[in-house]
């Protein structure tokens, strides 16, 4: 593809997935832990080649979609119409004022679209100017009739099931959008049905059969239990920290600001409970431990908040594919007491590492006044993470 070629991308996110079932639209609920359209979107906001990504989104649907997408890089979101056809006109003039030379659209529902995928798309749009990811039929096809006798049995190797991202020069599917509205035309399935009726010639290129749509309840079943098989390597690491008490007026224990007599001794914040979580999780990935990656010795950290450590962990996790299933703290000390503030611990580490809060335990107990927590010296805390890796060699 020549470099001044400028990639935008449609994300047609408007549709209510009603066949798939109670929990609200499809695009905003979870697979694998993470939101169906984010899944969707980050491919291509992560992508080299991709410069706007611009989402058509249910005005209704305007705060799932934040929340959804936080930490994605995209346009405003465009309001989407009462078809798909007219949800990817309103995506397409959203990304007018920005003249690309190629977009991209793609259903929200295809959360599992790859970057070789995207790559082939970006490249048949700027040799062809109309393309579309297919794939073969492997089953044979039956043509029926109305009294649902079959009529005919088309041959399959001429037959192939079309996917998204479908890509074209922008200006000429612009064009092709808008002459259907014009007409009054709204029943096309998808744009390459658009670009035909316009008189362009489709191209193909190869598609994925991992790059399917969620639709029914059945494929939300079928793919939660392929990610879980994909992630069968399951480990659990644990931490320790302690840090002894100074001069302060208050102490950071599991990233909540807790008022207190006493300050810690530390280089950083001084975060016990967060300090032995994040060692847990470096231990599951048998990837050093907190010092190793933060030392002391180093001045940068010095007085640092140690939720960024926790993001990094978690990160860690993310580079190797992985998923976090559980975090679970355990804090030892006489004073402050913990448990009236149990459940703002849970909720302050579930938003530090994108874990839902049901997968975050913070427990407290005191060691019957023995020893320096007992004296009131210093506070400990014991931490474990269990994650889930992808099975490598």
């Amino acid at each position: 593809m020549a470099k001044s070629q400028r990639t935008a991308i449609v994300l047609v996110a408007a549709g209510r997935g009603l066949r798939a079932g109670a929990g609200g639209p499809k695009q905003y609920r979870e697979i694998g832990g993470v939101p169906v359209i984010y899944r969707a979107m980050e491919a291509f906001s992560r992508h080299a080649d991709v410069f706007a990504v611009q989402p058509v989104v249910n005005p209704d649907d305007s705060a799932m979609f934040t929340a959804a997408v936080t930490g994605l890089k995209h346009e405003p979101p465009a309001d989407g119409g009462a078809t798909r056809q007219a949800s990817v006109l309103a995506g397409l003039e959203a990304l007018a004022k920005h003249k690309p030379d190629i977009v991209l659209i793609h259903d929200a529902a295809r959360p599992f679209v790859s970057e070789g995928v995207i790559s082939r798309a970006i490249e048949a749009a700027s040799r062809t100017g109309a393309a579309i990811p297919v794939v073969a039929v492997t089953d044979t096809i039956k043509l029926t009739g109305e009294s649902g006798n079959v009529e005919d049995t088309p041959d399959r190797s001429r037959l192939r099931i079309a996917q998204t991202p479908q890509s074209f020069r922008f200006d000429v599917i612009l064009e092709a959008h808008r002459r259907a509205a014009k007409d009054g035309r709204s029943d096309f399935t998808d744009d390459a049905a658009i670009a035909e009726w316009a008189g362009l010639t489709v191209a193909t290129f190869e598609g994925d059969v991992a790059n399917m749509k969620l639709t029914t309840p059945e494929d939300f079943v079928r793919e939660e239990a392929r990610l879980a098989a994909q992630l069968g390597d399951i480990r659990t690491g644990t931490g320790y920290d302690v840090h002894a008490f100074g001069e302060g007026d208050h102490v950071m224990i599991c990233g909540v600001r807790v008022p207190h007599s006493k300050g810690f001794l530390a280089h950083s914040d001084g975060d016990v409970g967060l300090h032995a979580l994040v060692d847990a999780i470096l231990g599951a990935l048998a990837d050093g431990d907190i010092g190793s990656h933060f030392p002391p010795s180093d001045a940068k950290w010095k007085g640092a908040s140690s939720d960024q450590f926790l993001k990094y962990a978690i990160e860690r996790v993310a580079q190797r594919g992985g998923r976090v299933a559980n975090l679970e703290v355990t804090m030892i000390c006489e004073r402050p007491k913990i448990g009236p503030l149990r459940d703002t611990m849970r909720a302050r580490i579930a938003e530090i590492s994108g874990v839902d809060i049901s997968r975050v335990a913070v427990k407290a107990t005191t060691s019957e006044r023995l020893g320096f927590t007992g004296r009131e010296e210093g506070i400990a805390a014991t931490a474990s993470a269990t994650i889930r890796l992808p099975w490598s060699v």
